[in-house]
């Protein structure tokens, strides 16, 4: 992560005030396939029922656009590279980490959403909604949004459908169980290095690895 972004600071003190274990990914060290340079990781979650995710966290606001022509829609456009990334990432982890997009929304004082609304958070004097999408779900129904910049996006309706409050991922998803990974054994694939210290800081508790406590 890189803690100068406001919406990957906000995230992380989320994931703090709901006392859930997690890895923030040192994005100053960047990793690789082989020769490929991959993109990073912002955070590696485990939930309070049992499931493990890899999280990219995506800042936008809403309404976007200019204060004289906002536009009401929920932005989930990504570009390639963080897709391609992010299943990398979900292939040397294994099938029990689930990759996911955090949608983190910086809600505008001109809209009022519902106070009992799931995933609606206040930090800093600013209101967030958090929504998350499986990044496969998210492969399997996005729509080129710009060949030039290399970003795709869900149709709004997939969006809604697919979307869901990252509370869910955390307390009530099922978690996947352990599968042979379908493009072969990755044993003989060297660990990028942020994947060995994020694993080790991870099990041990230590160093990057947060839980709970500290935050606002």
């Amino acid at each position: 992560m890189d803690r100068s972004n406001p919406y990957e600071a906000a995230f992380e003190a989320y994931l703090q005030t709901q006392n859930l274990c997690y890895v923030a990914v040192d994005e100053s060290k960047r990793a690789s396939w082989g020769d490929t340079p991959v993109k990073n990781l912002d955070f590696i979650v485990l939930g309070a029922c049992g499931s493990r995710l890899l999280v990219d966290v995506k800042g936008r606001q809403f309404p976007g656009g200019p204060a004289d022509r906002p536009r009401y829609t929920w932005e989930n456009w990504s570009t390639q590279e963080d897709i391609d990334g992010l299943r990398n990432w979900m292939r040397l982890f294994g099938p029990t980490y689930t990759g996911a997009f955090v949608f983190l929304y910086r809600i505008q004082p001109t809209v009022s959403l519902p106070a009992d609304s799931l995933d609606l958070w206040t930090w800093r004097d600013q209101t967030y909604l958090l929504r998350a999408v499986a990044v496969e779900d998210y492969v399997a129904h996005m729509k080129v949004r710009s060949p030039k910049w290399g970003t795709v996006a869900l149709p709004n309706a997939s969006f809604q459908q697919l979307a869901r409050p990252f509370r869910w991922f955390t307390h009530e998803m099922t978690a996947p169980q352990e599968e042979a990974v379908a493009d072969g054994p990755l044993e003989d694939r060297p660990v990028p290095e942020i994947a060995q210290h994020a694993l080790a800081a991870f099990a041990a508790g230590t160093a990057q690895a947060g839980r709970g406590g500290g935050g606002a």
